[in-house]
């Protein structure tokens, strides 16, 4: 099974004319900084139509975009022409769809965070991604609400957003009544073991109460066995490029990873 929205691709390309522009398969380059545009921008109102469109867009087929729409629609009210190289982007990826196959019926997620790594944002980017028969299914790429003092604990927040998006999903399973009961339980892949050891550790010696709430909560789905903590190495991490900007070969092998490549 394919779930493809390269129609739309074409006809986003072609209202906003970008149809004709050169390929190009790099998304937001690492690092990827962008700043409040001073001089004359475009036209705001033709802008807010496209990130409108790209956002329709990221919820259905194409996370690999998430991010990059998620830093350009910050820029709305003097935008700058900055938006085509996504355009060459979409010119350039227009065929790629999300492949799913029979096996494995066990849902995966992974979870990433990048902790502030633009000078002019105060705030950390969390990203998460849940995998079911081989294709994606679930994907989140956004700003976080609180100030944070470390990477770990932008990690702690996202892995505690994702582990309730487990939770549900694993729910919804549940009431589907072509699948085998008992679901199993949903591996977490996080790329920090510090995480992961604070997190399953009983004891937490956290001052800050929103932290001991989350740590209390990926606890209590861990022992009524709703999910598993698992390590993954960074460059497995599927939930990275919702948080940074990265290498366009970095991008492509992430995106088959979450199954989105192009029908052979």
């Amino acid at each position: 099974m394919i779930l493809t929205q390269s129609h739309y691709v074409e006809k986003l390309l072609k209202k906003f004319n970008y149809f004709d522009v050169n390929l190009f398969l790099l998304l937001m380059t690492h690092p990827s900084k962008l700043k409040k545009n001073l001089s004359k921008g475009i036209s705001a109102h033709k802008y807010s139509q496209i990130i409108g469109s790209l956002l329709h867009l990221i919820n259905f087929s194409r996370p690999d975009i998430a991010y990059a729409v998620g830093r350009l629609g910050r820029y709305t009210n003097n935008p700058d022409d900055c938006i085509r190289k996504s355009f060459r982007y979409l010119r350039g990826t227009i065929n790629y769809d999300i492949h799913y196959t029979c096996f494995p019926v066990v849902i995966e997620g992974f979870s990433d965070a990048n902790w502030i790594s633009d000078s002019d944002e105060t705030k950390s980017i969390s990203g998460y991604v849940f995998t079911l028969a081989g294709g994606t299914v679930s994907w989140k790429s956004a700003k976080q609400t609180i100030i944070l003092r470390s990477t770990m604990e932008a990690k702690i927040i996202v892995l505690d957003t994702a582990t309730s998006e487990a939770e549900f999903l694993k729910t919804l399973l549940c009431d589907l009544p072509l699948l085998n009961k008992p679901i199993p339980l949903t591996p977490m892949h996080c790329d920090s073991q510090i995480v992961i050891s604070k997190v399953t550790s009983k004891k937490f010696n956290e001052k800050r109460r929103h932290l001991r709430v989350r740590h209390k909560s990926i606890r209590n789905l861990i022992s009524h066995g709703v999910l598993s903590l698992d390590f993954v190495r960074l460059e497995n991490n599927i939930a990275d490029p919702l948080t940074k900007g990265l290498t366009c070969q970095q991008l492509l092998e992430l995106s088959r990873g979450r199954r989105l490549k192009p029908i052979i």
